[in-house]
């Protein structure tokens, strides 16, 4: 109601005791004002939430004792407060985000309202009423605080969910490195030198040999294995989206911009990013990733605040970066910075050596996952792809294999239908795993003269000891 009034003749400075009883009995808060702004009425309520007794405050100005301060503790003037101000212009009012103080200098978060009370229609004074609302503004707060870890752990998720498939996906395909070839051992050589640090790697190689893997080889032998790596095609995204996916952006940053969301550093906080096709990125973005790079920090798209990441950097290219340089299309401060270690991927042509274990390990991956079981390989078509170029490389290899698994209707692959590597005879010769395996070995040993021992014999290429190279010959029935 807007108006509250006295059924019978008072002064200004009373309640008659009918309306003290009803006010008495009200678990809210009230205090009572006279024109003056003077205190007239105090129920128990009110004494017990502020630590003032009514004999203290009535005839006084309650808003000295209560309402002094705002809640930051800066003075709150009498004509600025709600109460008062209806005792001049009889407004009714309501504040939900105001504090009372105690006696003991305390406050406490309160709802209250203002009232104006007539008398045969003349304003006699003001009825404040309210209550402590500190467990509700509690509530609020933790639920506020609850929702805001929710959504903030939801959003991390839905980010995170495609990195994580991805990251089991390179997992299953970590057999891409089988092989025990001079080129090969080098690259393992070099990834177990620079993994457990923080230096930025470059790794260039063709399209196809295994950069990412590089890189997730990396990341794995890292003291972040525990955290996420995230990668970017930087050549999947135009300039103009490339910032927004790195940096990530606010509401409205932009049209299309429904919803904040972070970009791949932050993402990659405290883990690995991966930039492949670094040699893609524009000039502008370039002098972009090299600030962030620098400093480690950014702002989001359409945001002013500064974010700070801890990041672990690997980029990879087929391109000749010192090459771009040259020409302009790659700056050289930022080249410099990526170059601090790098890693070059052979490519499969260089290392022919090892397609027979590629072949073996590819085929039990491919067959596992395609549903289907390979026992033999023909010795024709393994020969076949010995003599192939491969200028797709391993990509190229595995996808052959996955499509020769898929005809293979005998658990055999005869690599018969590859027109480009020429087509093998019907009759050809099939070969047991093992003594695939067994001709891989002898393949070795040729190159090295039959040597099986010390850092040129034909153990240290296939990366086992002497010992076990012996027993494995022994159980396949290799001798000289």
């Amino acid at each position: 109601m807007s108006h509250s009034t006295l059924d019978k003749p008072s002064s200004s400075r009373h309640f008659l005791p009918e309306n003290t009883l009803l006010l008495n009995a009200m678990t809210e808060g009230v205090y009572g004002f006279d024109l003056e702004g003077n205190a007239v009425f105090i129920n128990p309520a009110a004494e017990q939430m502020t630590g003032w007794k009514s004999a203290e405050l009535i005839g006084k100005n309650i808003h000295d004792c209560h309402h002094h301060s705002h809640a930051d503790g800066s003075h709150y003037p009498q004509h600025d407060c709600p109460i008062y101000r209806t005792l001049h212009d009889a407004i009714p009012r309501q504040v939900s985000d105001d504090v009372f103080w105690r006696k003991d200098g305390s406050s406490f978060p309160v709802y209250y309202s203002s009232t104006p009370v007539y008398h045969h229609q003349k304003l006699i004074g003001v009825i404040a009423i309210f209550r402590d609302v500190s467990m509700q503004k509690h509530t609020e707060q933790s639920l506020r605080q609850a929702l805001a870890q929710v959504q903030a752990l939801s959003e991390r998720l839905a980010s995170e969910n495609q990195y994580l498939l991805t990251e089991l996906q390179g997992q299953q395909g970590a057999l891409g490195f089988s092989g025990s070839s001079q080129p090969i051992k080098q690259l393992a050589q070099q990834i177990n030198l620079v993994a457990n640090t923080d230096s930025t790697v470059l790794i260039c190689g063709e399209n196809g040999t295994g950069k990412e893997l590089v890189a997730r080889s990396l990341h794995r032998l890292s003291h972040r294995k525990d955290q996420p790596m995230v990668s970017v095609n930087c050549a999947a995204f135009s300039s103009a989206l490339l910032e927004s996916e790195l940096f990530g952006h606010e509401k409205g940053a932009f049209t299309g911009a429904t919803h904040r969301r972070k970009g791949r550093f932050e993402l990659a906080h405290n883990g690995t990013l991966f930039l492949d096709e670094i040699a893609e990125l524009s000039l502008s973005a370039q002098s972009k990733l090299l600030r962030v790079i620098q400093e480690q920090r950014f702002e989001r798209v359409g945001s002013s605040e500064t974010i700070s990441v801890n990041i672990r950097l690997i980029a990879a290219t087929h391109h000749d970066l010192a090459a771009r340089v040259e020409q302009g299309l790659f700056r050289m401060d930022l080249y410099y910075r990526l170059n601090v270690f790098p890693i070059t991927v052979p490519p499969l042509r260089e290392r022919r050596e090892d397609i027979p274990q590629l072949v073996s390990d590819l085929a039990a991956s491919l067959g596992n996952k395609l549903g289907k079981k390979i026992t033999k390989v023909s010795t024709q078509g393994l020969k076949k792809l010995q003599q192939y170029t491969w200028p797709g490389n391993v990509r190229e290899l595995q996808n052959l294999i996955e499509r020769e698994i898929i005809l293979s209707s005998n658990g055999q692959l005869s690599f018969n239908t590859l027109p480009a590597l020429g087509s093998a005879p019907s009759t050809t010769a099939m070969l047991t795993m093992a003594q695939a395996e067994a001709a891989h070995i002898v393949a070795v040993l040729n190159t090295t003269h039959w040597r099986i021992s010390g850092p040129q014999g034909a153990a240290a290429m296939l990366d086992m000891p002497a010992s076990t190279l012996r027993s494995r010959m022994k159980k396949l029935g290799i001798e000289r």
